[in-house]
């Protein structure tokens, strides 16, 4: 009885928190205005096809210069069923190089009388949409049953960023403390739903949390004493702008953006480590929290290495392009070491490997300890 009681309490905790959950989010994404931060009046975006070239802009030595001039069959929009005249600009970032066929995405001004169009870039839509449904549906095969509550809790994941992350920050909430919060609502859903209600969920729910936590912190020291701060980064004009123009903290997004990066890695060693000593203690329950909780840093001590490397590489191949610059130019060391882009990308990949190895003692005897405490609870 009193074990079913217990269930009813717990599932009815998780429906309580489910529906604020579902409240905030309708709330916070009702209540947010965006500013016209540029005028988009006139100016739609819509998907065409190539019919024709009628300038290129191919040169004889191979290379491009200028705009081609093309024809194109509009999809969408008001001018759906058209053809139409639009220029391609010869741009790496805006603009491609088109030919006959070529599904597209224009740039639709109205000006007046005048009406302009522009080829914006190559039509993605298709592609990504396939590459995103393989992956979901992989997921789902391979990993059967968890492998469909994985995909549950990564969409969930993104919600949670849409409809909660960025709304509390336009309200003017610190970055920071929404990334905690939002943290806090998918680590307990995404480890909720792949391994139930269980001991072990519940030790790697507050691990990862905790692990976080030290993440953040790490992140905030080292930004201090290295005179780091949001406002370093290199696209810190347009973030000023915003932050001007709307209630973000611009400042705090650098080390918000280190607990969503750890995010990953820390929960999923605070789940290793977990269910691996849940294991002993189920097959083994004798063994005392003293046992247990050698286990589970032996355990955490060889995913620990493995896991900091892989979040480190993480950083340097999303900064890549920085790195190979600063080695071409063959930058002198006290330059290298002293640039700001340099040490954001040490502080995020150093802070999170903080959170992972801090994880593997907090989780080794969250998971050793707990299991014998709500048993004498129980009884």
């Amino acid at each position: 009885m009193m074990k079913l009681m217990k269930n009813i309490w717990v599932r009815g905790i998780l429906i309580v928190a489910v529906l604020a959950a579902g409240i905030v989010f309708l709330e916070s994404y009702n209540q947010v205005e965006k500013p016209a931060l540029i005028s988009t009046e006139g100016r739609t975006f819509e998907k065409a096809t190539v019919i024709e070239v009628i300038k290129d802009n191919l040169q004889e030595d191979g290379s491009r210069v200028g705009d081609q001039v093309v024809m194109l069959q509009m999809e969408t929009g008001p001018q759906a069923g058209q053809v139409v005249e639009a220029n391609s600009p010869n741009g790496l970032l805006f603009g491609t190089v088109c030919r006959p066929g070529l599904e597209v995405i224009t740039i639709s001004s109205v000006v007046g009388q005048l009406d302009v169009t522009t080829v914006y870039n190559v039509d993605r839509s298709m592609p990504i949409y396939i590459f995103i449904g393989t992956f979901l549906v992989l997921l789902c095969v391979i990993g059967g049953e968890k492998g469909v509550k994985s995909a549950v809790a990564l969409i969930f994941s993104f919600i949670c960023f849409v409809f909660l992350f960025f709304p509390m920050i336009m309200k003017g909430n610190s970055p920071f403390f929404a990334a905690i919060l939002t943290s806090s609502i998918v680590i307990a859903a995404t480890i909720c739903l792949i391994n139930g209600f269980t001991v072990k969920a519940l030790s790697a729910i507050i691990s990862t949390f905790l692990g976080l936590l030290t993440a953040g912190l790490a992140a905030d020291i080292f930004g201090y004493f290295t005179s780091l701060s949001g406002y370093n980064v290199s696209n810190i004009e347009a973030l000023l702008f915003v932050g001007q123009n709307t209630l973000i903290d611009v400042g705090q997004l650098l080390f918000a953006g280190v607990l969503f990066a750890s995010l990953g890695a820390v929960m999923d060693i605070a789940m290793d480590i977990s269910s691996a000593v849940y294991e002993l203690h189920q097959k083994n329950p004798q063994l005392t929290g003293r046992e247990l909780f050698k286990s589970g840093m032996n355990v955490g001590r060889d995913v620990m290495g493995t896991m900091a490397t892989t979040l480190i590489l993480a950083f340097f191949g999303g900064s890549l392009g920085v790195w190979v610059l600063d080695y071409v130019y063959d930058l002198p060391y006290l330059q290298l070491i002293n640039s700001n882009s340099i040490g954001i990308e040490i502080m995020q990949g150093i802070s999170g490997s903080f959170g992972v190895i801090f994880t593997v003692p907090i989780v080794a005897f969250f998971s050793a300890w707990l299991p014998h405490y709500l048993e004498k609870k129980v009884r």
